[in-house]
């Protein structure tokens, strides 16, 4: 496919022998926002590790834009942000402005001074995830959900056209998730960046995804939102073993 931002053919992944990834076919589009959802232990974090290049798959092949990941070199093209960027200790002394350029120090080399197109991206960065007026805020003096908002702008400033979030809202209380997931909804209508969410929060991505994938050791389902919905909870409670109930939601959306 030709607009494939990911594409994953018949992957499988063992540690010792004991299976965690088995056949996994999996095609991403360009400009699709999928969640990804699966009980804990049921290969997403491997899966994203093969999908960064960290680990490599005992079988099967994985193509990043076209391209077979063993010669993929443009890493700037893929923002990651993972769970672990919210345990940030309160006296860290970096200002949110700081945070977010510091993305930009790989294409830098660290110590050169910020050009003034550095700084429009960063702000420009900030300002996609809201926190203009918090610029130049410490970082620790912010809540969990406004910290992950500025790793998400960090991950942003360098211009990924894919960006990958391993259960960003761990650690963010239930009333900043709901404008969390509308941010990231946004970011991938306006700005048109490919996202993958990683997430246990299965009732309330439904009708902020495009797509949802549901990976336990094997892809039980993947499609688009309407399919998964329409999957209902019986498929869904078959998938994890226990019984799961779908929130749905009332379509008003509270800004």
């Amino acid at each position: 496919m030709k607009d494939a931002v990911i594409d994953i053919r018949h992957l499988s992944f063992y540690y010792d022998r004991q299976k965690v990834l088995e056949d996994i076919n999996l095609t991403v589009e360009k400009g699709s926002f999928l969640g990804l959802v699966g009980p804990n232990g049921s290969g997403k974090t491997t899966l994203l590790k093969c999908l960064l290049g960290l680990l490599k798959p005992q079988h099967g092949e994985v193509r990043l834009f076209g391209e077979d990941i063993r010669k993929f070199k443009n890493k700037h093209d893929i923002g990651f942000v993972s769970q672990k960027a919210n345990s940030f200790n309160t006296g860290f002394p970096a200002s949110v402005q700081e945070v977010v350029s510091s993305g930009l120090t790989a294409k830098l080399g660290l110590f050169k001074r910020m050009s003034q197109s550095d700084k429009k991206k960063t702000a420009a960065a900030i300002e996609a995830v809201g926190l203009s007026e918090f610029s130049d805020r410490n970082i620790g003096e912010l809540s969990g959900g406004q910290q992950q908002r500025t790793f998400i702008a960090r991950a942003l400033v360098s211009d990924p056209q894919l960006l990958i979030l391993d259960e960003p809202t761990v650690g963010v209380d239930a009333g900043t998730v709901e404008n969390f997931y509308h941010m990231l909804q946004d970011l991938n209508k306006r700005l048109g960046i490919t996202l993958i969410l990683v997430t246990h929060d299965v009732g309330t991505i439904t009708d902020k995804v495009t797509h949802v994938a549901c990976l336990n050791k094997h892809l039980h389902f993947h499609g688009n939102s309407a399919e998964f919905e329409a999957m209902g909870e019986q498929g869904l409670s078959d998938f994890y073993g226990h019984s799961v109930n779908i929130i749905t939601h009332d379509h008003h959306h509270h800004h």
